[in-house]
């Protein structure tokens, strides 16, 4: 049996404000197009299919119109809800989509039961949805001893390998979670999901099953032979650029061997990290090959310069993101406590060294009047209210 791995849509998601869901339906159209290009058996959306619980209505849109696009190509799916997800809102309608061969798994309470695949003549292949299961909510319906995420997940697998052990000897197992496994390599793009200080999970919780789909975090990587991520199909954060974003092909054998391999996804731009001064940055030939890209850019000039943004984006005009980290010598005073630092100065000075502190050089004459003036401005004005206060 032929299954197509994927998670992490995040559909309606931005990318430091620029909209992706012309790339979403993009890649939407490339999982269609490789369903039917592989002859693939069934497709695998392991969470996060939108970006948060109550997503815009163009994203709805475009995922009901995949949903169609993939019941009218005769292939199963089976999709669970991960955290962005509000699981309830993404269930709606579950048992009615399932006869169109769409399989909804959000609740908690039908994690043992699992989609049967046919697959003649070698039997059927079980596949097991297990949507995100935030511990304090589900420790009691599953019988956890705890609330963490280690406790749930295993209580939660119990149910899977009873009733697994339960059909004809030979049936094949596939598990859906959406979960962080200890091992995984995360991204910025993540959103934490620490209960108590532990977030992860041992890979063996889910020993017994013959593969397992991950979702929730976006690098794609085998953690096992038999436990992956598929990762997400585009990047959604600077953190990402140097991932490739793809999907798993993975051939199921009858006897429960697995095989995969790698389904590149569409580029809609690459992303570029750039580190130094701006000059350098804008005259370095090196760089001309990021000029398309998306580009986050961390400054190190000593004083910052001036319009920097507006100068970069002339040379790389989809600059995103703009930092500063100035080259400085260590600060001799650094080991002194604030107070101790600020003791005996003047507002004037603790103002004019803040500047100094955020752009890398103090204020000129210019500033330092401004400055003056609107300290003097303060100060009339607390007197003036000293004086209402004092009648």
């Amino acid at each position: 049996m032929r299954l197509l791995h994927t998670s992490d849509w995040h559909l309606g998601r931005s990318f430091h404000r620029v909209g992706l869901l012309d790339a979403q339906a993009a890649f939407l159209d490339h999982l269609v197009a490789t369903v039917r290009e592989h002859d693939v058996d069934a497709v695998l959306v392991a969470g996060d299919v939108y970006d948060r619980a109550i997503p815009p209505l163009a994203a709805v849109e475009l995922f009901d119109s995949t949903l169609h696009r993939l019941a009218e190509a005769g292939v199963p799916t089976v999709m669970i809800s991960g955290n962005h997800d509000s699981a309830r809102r993404l269930g709606v309608g579950a048992r009615l989509i399932e006869r169109a061969g769409v399989h909804l798994r959000t609740d908690p309470g039908g994690i043992g039961t699992p989609v049967l695949l046919p697959d003649p003549p070698h039997g059927d292949v079980a596949v097991y949805g297990l949507p995100y299961l935030e511990p304090a909510l589900v420790r009691e319906r599953l019988g956890a001893a705890r609330s963490r995420h280690q406790a749930v997940l295993a209580a939660a697998m119990d149910r899977v390998r009873a009733d697994l052990a339960a059909r004809p000897a030979g049936t094949r197992s596939v598990v859906l979670a959406h979960a962080f496994v200890t091992g995984g390599e995360t991204s910025d793009s993540e959103r934490d999901i620490t209960v108590g200080g532990v977030a992860s999970v041992p890979a063996a919780v889910f020993d017994g099953v013959d593969y397992v789909a991950l979702g929730h975090l976006h690098g794609a990587q085998a953690l096992t032979h038999r436990v992956r991520y598929s990762g997400s199909p585009l990047a959604y954060s600077f953190s990402e650029w140097r991932h490739r974003k793809t999907m798993w092909l993975v051939d199921l054998a009858p006897g429960g061997e697995v095989t995969a391999e790698r389904v590149d996804c569409p580029v809609p731009r690459r992303l570029a990290r750039l580190r130094g001064r701006l000059e350098d940055l804008l005259a370095d030939p090196a760089l001309d090959r990021h000029e398309d890209a998306w580009v986050e850019a961390v400054l190190t000039d000593p004083v910052r310069p001036a319009e920097p943004m507006a100068r970069l984006t002339r040379r790389f005009p989809h600059t995103l993101a703009l930092t500063f980290e100035p080259e400085r010598s260590d600060d001799p005073d650094g080991h002194l406590s604030y107070a101790r630092r600020l003791h005996g100065r003047t507002d004037q000075q603790i103002a004019e060294d803040f500047v100094a502190h955020v752009r890398g050089a103090g204020p000129d004459a210019h500033e330092r009047a401004a400055l003056r003036g609107a300290l003097d401005d303060v100060r009339a004005g607390l007197a003036a209210r000293e004086g209402e206060v004092g009648r």
